[in-house]
């Protein structure tokens, strides 16, 4: 079976994931660069799929 990429879930903004971690947006825009948190970009936009970040957090 193949999984597809763009299956429905939920993603989040750089602003969003702020809030929900309860950081700055700056925070996120250098954890994004360095590869500590993960994220998807689609072109210049960074987004954050609830499901892997969730998972991200369970694993810290």
């Amino acid at each position: 079976m193949v999984r597809l990429a763009f299956q429905s879930f939920t993603q989040y903004s750089v602003s969003e994931i702020a809030k929900y971690l309860n950081v700055s947006t700056n925070s996120i825009y250098a954890m994004a660069r360095e590869k500590q948190i993960p994220h998807v970009r689609i072109r210049r936009r960074i987004m954050f799929p609830m499901d892997i970040i969730e998972e991200w957090l369970r694993n810290q």
